[in-house]
């Protein structure tokens, strides 16, 4: 016989602290016997129905990682499958019928079945109903307002890596693969590991920020430029980060960049000498941040 699962339901974008109030749910359930599991859409809602989804805090592929990484296994499922369905469909057919749901958590303000028309207590009642237990995570709170995926999408456009941050419950990252640059680091001393952003990923505001990047099991203090490169003639948008402390080769491989504060807005410099020394006083306020 299939395990009975708990299913944690909500969109997981980021993976914020208003989303583990959920998935921790999901786990508690573990002691009665139930498999933790998350229904993930493979496309953005907004996407499937041509409204235009919002920029992505994490990629989907980092996301199903953190989520195992928690011990919660990974369910997708196609937003239009689903769409026009019923509150009573969806319980039916996909929660018991193809998930097993022995338990089903979900946020104070989530909303499902066509046209969103049913809510958290709706999913209440269809669950009691049917000898489903039934978690809703309470609002979690951030300087006196809920935390959504919006506000920190509004806090890294405005540089608020802080606020992101506490909202987010770990630092605001990205993984994507080191590519070859221009190689400009090199001849100032200052080599650096350059990353495209891919398409509908967030693009924090244009500037400098303490960053750090972890590599074989070591947090290295960083520095990352994020822009268009306003000193040379290149336009591409790409990030940049001078590891402090590390000279290895990188290129080809995928590390994590985290963000810690945001330093200054990006310049325009005259001489790779100006440059240099741009670099080493940012690298220097890195150092001090992390030292404090």
């Amino acid at each position: 016989m299939t395990q009975r699962r708990s299913v944690a339901l909500g969109s997981f974008d980021g993976l914020h602290r208003g989303h583990r109030a959920v998935l921790d749910l999901a786990l508690s359930f573990e002691k009665d016997g139930f498999e933790p599991c998350a229904l993930v859409f493979d496309e953005h809602p907004l996407k499937v129905v041509g409204a235009g989804a919002p920029p992505e805090l994490m990629t989907p592929h980092a996301r199903d990682e953190m989520l195992e990484s928690l011990g919660i296994t990974v369910k997708k499922i196609s937003f239009g499958r689903i769409a026009d369905m019923s509150a009573e469909q969806f319980v039916n057919d996909i929660l018991i019928g193809e998930l097993n749901a022995g338990a089903v958590c979900c946020g104070y303000n989530y909303r499902f079945a066509k046209s969103a028309a049913a809510d958290s207590r709706d999913l209440e009642e269809l669950c009691r109903a049917r000898g489903i237990l039934c978690a809703v995570a309470e609002r979690t709170d951030y300087n006196g307002a809920a935390i959504s995926s919006t506000r920190i999408r509004n806090a890294l456009a405005e540089g608020n890596i802080e606020d992101a941050n506490a909202m987010l419950g770990r630092e605001f990252s990205y993984k994507f693969t080191v590519v070859s640059g221009d190689r400009r680091g090199r001849l100032i001393g200052a080599p650096t590991i350059n990353q495209h952003f891919p398409e509908g990923f967030i693009v924090p505001k244009f500037g400098v920020y303490a960053s750090a990047v972890p590599i074989d099991g070591e947090l290295h203090a960083a520095v990352t430029n994020i822009g268009r490169r306003p000193s040379f003639t290149c336009d591409d948008l790409r990030s940049e980060t001078c590891i402090t402390d590390f000279s290895g080769d990188l290129y080809g491989a995928d590390p994590v960049v985290e963000f810690h504060a945001y330093l200054s807005p990006s310049k325009k410099f005259d001489t790779l000498d100006e440059l240099r020394a741009c670099i080493d006083h940012a690298a220097q306020r890195a150092q001090e941040y992390f030292a404090e």
